[in-house]
């Protein structure tokens, strides 16, 4: 398994895609809207990228509800976003089961998400409505409760935006946002969820500035910040970047691929699917190996099969309790 998570361009795989991703052999792919058609063709698709790269390769999307959801009616439910989310984490946990049974029924079985950034004065419009709270604790307990849910369903979580994105300035897809709080505030807050889900088994970081720790570069580039969540915060997943190509990043697809790497990530996320930017990153990425693929074979392990659930009854129940509070 090479050490990169990838894209592709349409509803169904190319022959060139096919080719590339069975000579390259990445650890994963994630899916966009633009590979969302019918139930039937999305099935296809996922069956074709495993067999590109014979394993039951992971294949991830950002099914997070409200304003980033991938899958829309008829396939999935039009989820709130977190914010408006009632219920408590008995609704949160029911959510994402049933999140869960939705994105596995086209092949869909790693859901980036939760989020577990905390609301604050300084967070940016772009990812307000996506937080759970503003209170780092309760944070931190809903999205173990979501985290629980899709693994109950058998999909893996990824938490993000790793150490927490909650008090940037700017939206990281078109600028490199800056976090200026001081470690012992960070400590108290926007760093409280990542160290209370240490244990989720996969991570995605935040292509951001912590003044605190690396005043020069974004956590995904950033060793300080990598060895902060490692030693310090605890998190022992595989973590993953966010999406390489992002605004946040400059230089090269190559040159932010390499510098990520050596901080310390262990997978490159590259989301768009251009094939040409996907073999620069093939270019700089290795096998997974060491400690990366311990934590890549610890995440793929708890991939179980889903809970037998009652869809109905569990939807009813999710929906008194969302109403209960609405």
């Amino acid at each position: 398994m090479t050490a990169a998570i990838f894209g592709c361009r349409g509803p169904s795989l190319t022959g060139s895609e096919a080719a590339f991703f069975r000579d390259v052999q990445p650890f994963g792919f994630i899916l966009f809207k633009r590979n969302v058609d019918d139930a039937d063709t999305l099935r296809r698709l996922t069956d074709d990228l495993r067999a590109a790269v014979g394993y039951d390769a992971p294949v991830f999307m950002d099914q997070e509800g409200g304003s980033v959801q991938r899958l829309r009616p008829p396939l999935a439910r039009d989820w709130p976003n977190a914010a408006d989310q009632s219920g408590g984490q008995r609704a949160v946990f029911l959510r994402h089961q049933l999140m869960a049974h939705e994105l596995r029924a086209v092949g869909v079985d790693g859901n980036c998400a939760p989020v577990v950034d905390v609301a604050g004065p300084l967070t940016h419009p772009f990812l307000k409505q996506r937080i759970w709270s503003k209170d780092p604790r309760r944070t931190a307990a809903l999205a173990r409760a979501a985290a629980k849910g899709l693994l109950s369903g058998g999909v893996l979580p990824v938490i993000k935006h790793l150490p927490g994105h909650g008090a940037a300035n700017a939206d990281s897809h078109a600028e490199l946002p800056r976090c200026p709080l001081p470690l012992h505030t960070l400590g108290l807050q926007d760093f409280v969820p990542v160290r209370a889900l240490y244990d989720v088994p996969l991570g995605m970081t935040a292509h951001v500035v912590y003044e605190a720790l690396d005043p020069d570069a974004p956590a995904t580039q950033s060793p300080v910040v990598i060895d902060y969540l490692r030693r310090r915060l605890g998190f022992e997943g595989l973590l993953m970047t966010d999406d390489i190509g992002m605004g946040a990043l400059d230089g090269s697809i190559a040159m932010r691929s390499r510098a990520a790497l050596a901080a310390g990530c262990d997978v490159i996320l590259h989301c768009s699917g251009e094939m040409a930017e996907m073999e620069e990153v093939a270019g700089q990425t290795g096998p997974l190996e060491g400690a990366a693929r311990t934590r890549a074979e610890a995440a793929l392990a708890a991939r179980v099969t889903a809970d037998e659930i009652d869809i109905a009854a569990v939807a009813a129940e999710f929906d008194a309790l969302s109403n209960a509070e609405a």
